[in-house]
């Protein structure tokens, strides 16, 4: 097991059991005891966990979103096909408002060389994209969140409701046909709907496990969007539904 699944198996184990001892992680890991010692500190400067004498509790419940590192690190592979796909649907000269989200920072990755104007909804997209010589990289207001960077409140709505992009990257927590889009956070969803609201068209980027998910904050219905970048684990019946509410799905 490489160190990336190994910690996201920890990760969901606790999650899923709240405490765990080493002896129980190494056995469900199949790794040294020593290496998860390792990889329980790992987490616990991220976050995710604390460390108690013989083992560990996790910090992430139910229903709330894993931060920012440890996501990023997750499903890089597919992240990256999306993006990929983003690129290709988005012509030269186009103006994009890019979400936040680790799937988006792979989309302002693929589109760091094309001659576009770019909005990003969070300083890692916006660190990605500086100093690209086609470029032209346009800056939100707003506060950020810790650790996931996202721009959030009254400056970030203020600088969508004054644009019309051609093309609006939604990033989600949570996408099916009978809940919408949903995000775990209620500032990130009101800059999710200001986003979409600003833009002719919306393509969300989601992977295969979104698709099942539904979060706390209600962002906007399946019908919202016009096209859904997914993988190809994506369940067939809630593609099915998902183009029975008028949206195109890519599966890739």
């Amino acid at each position: 097991m490489s160190s990336t699944d190994r910690l996201t198996r920890i990760t969901q184990a606790l999650r899923e059991s709240e405490r765990l001892s080493v002896a129980e992680l190494a056995a469900l890991t199949g790794a040294s005891e020593m290496t998860v010692r390792r990889d329980l500190e790992q987490l616990a400067e991220q976050g995710v966990l604390e460390r108690f004498r013989g083992g560990a509790r996790s910090l992430v419940l139910r229903g709330e979103e894993p931060p920012f590192g440890l996501r990023a690190r997750e499903g890089t592979a597919v992240k990256e096909r999306i993006a990929a796909e983003v690129a290709a649907l988005i012509a030269d000269r186009e103006s994009v408002v890019l979400d936040s989200g680790t799937t988006c920072l792979a989309a302002a990755k693929a589109l760091r060389e094309r001659p576009l104007t770019v909005m990003p909804l969070s300083l890692h997209a916006a660190n990605a994209l500086v100093g690209a010589p086609a470029l032209k990289l346009l800056l939100p207001g707003g506060e950020p969140r810790p650790g996931e960077l996202a721009v959030t409140g009254p400056l970030a709505e203020a600088s969508l409701a004054a644009l019309r992009f051609d093309t609006a990257v939604i990033g989600c927590c949570g996408l099916t046909p009978g809940d919408g889009v949903t995000a775990y956070d209620l500032a990130d969803a009101a800059i999710k709907r200001a986003a979409i609201a600003s833009a002719r068209r919306v393509i969300a980027v989601a992977d295969a496990a979104k698709l099942s998910r539904t979060a706390l904050a209600f962002v906007a219905s399946a019908s919202a969007l016009d096209v859904l970048v997914t993988d190809t684990d994506a369940p067939d019946d809630a593609v099915d539904a998902l183009v029975a509410a008028g949206v195109a799905v890519r599966r890739v």
